[in-house]
């Protein structure tokens, strides 16, 4: 079955270029700012949207990602509300891929097959559970595919090449590589240690691969998307949203148009790196 990831990523390699990936985290600061930036995205340029689950212990995440999820929680998120936000989104764009990205605790609490119907009926297609690895597939990963959902692994520097077929086992959709060692934000990769690992990854795989962690510049995302087959940002346009909070956390009048600006930017970088490096 082809789903959105599948058919998305087929249409940008005709087409010669890499993906856009863009994560923000569901409800940050509150449900109806996010729902504003998060319809925005597509039409900034975003190819994929991650959407990241709040929760309580982010233990992957640098402080820009777990201060975004704080004001989520506090603001009332929780994953039933994350699944009101892809519902939503898809009365107005039914063809934009969003991936959840997250932990397993708070789809655990809600019941893995619970979850899965919810999932699917809202219109999400992938999910990216960090702190769940292959040899647990049995707990979410393999109902999830059986679901009719993508299973996005995450594979780094330090996975060599006989971690490599575990990892991209039940993977599908895409493959997720973390360019750089350590938590999101807090350090930014170099292209040509990227292009390598790409290059390693796709001796194992016929999945696209998707770069993330410490892009933060357009320059940056086009370095990267030469290298690979998308470019993943997120800390830098979480801490967009950030800065356009009042003082009462609040999104400011045309807050969202900031950070959607700074998204389009980023897009020419990611857009613009295979067309630049082909003249």
């Amino acid at each position: 079955m082809s789903t959105r990831l599948d058919k998305k990523f087929a249409t940008l390699k005709k087409e010669g270029r890499s993906a856009f990936v863009t994560f923000i985290t569901a409800c940050d600061p509150d449900f109806e700012a996010s729902f504003e930036v998060l319809k925005g995205l597509p039409g900034a340029g975003a190819d994929v949207i991650e959407l990241g689950m709040p929760f309580t212990d982010p233990m992957a995440d640098g402080p820009a990602i777990q201060a975004s999820s704080q004001r989520a929680l506090k603001s009332g998120a929780t994953l039933h509300k994350t699944l009101d936000l892809v519902r939503r989104f898809r009365q107005g764009d039914p063809e934009t891929p969003i991936v959840l990205m997250g932990y397993y605790n708070p789809i655990y609490h809600m019941g893995v097959e619970a979850f899965l119907i919810a999932a699917k009926e809202a219109g999400v297609d992938g999910l990216i559970v960090v702190d769940l690895p292959p040899e647990e597939d049995d707990e979410l990963c393999e109902p999830a595919m059986k679901a009719g959902l993508n299973f996005i692994r995450l594979a780094t520097p330090t996975t060599d090449d006989r971690r490599l077929p575990a990892v991209l086992a039940n993977t599908s959709g895409f493959v997720y590589y973390v360019s750089i060692n350590g938590i999101t934000g807090s350090a930014s990769p170099e292209a040509r240690d990227v292009a390598a690992a790409v290059a390693r990854i796709k001796r194992h795989t016929d999945l696209p691969v998707a770069v993330g962690f410490g892009i933060r510049t357009p320059e940056q995302a086009a370095s990267i998307a030469e290298a690979a087959d998308g470019a993943v940002i997120g800390s830098t346009i979480v801490s967009a949203i950030a800065s356009q909070l009042d003082g009462n956390g609040k999104l400011k009048s045309g807050g969202a148009a900031h950070v959607l600006a700074l998204v389009s930017d980023l897009a020419r970088g990611v857009h613009g790196a295979r067309a630049t490096a082909a003249e």
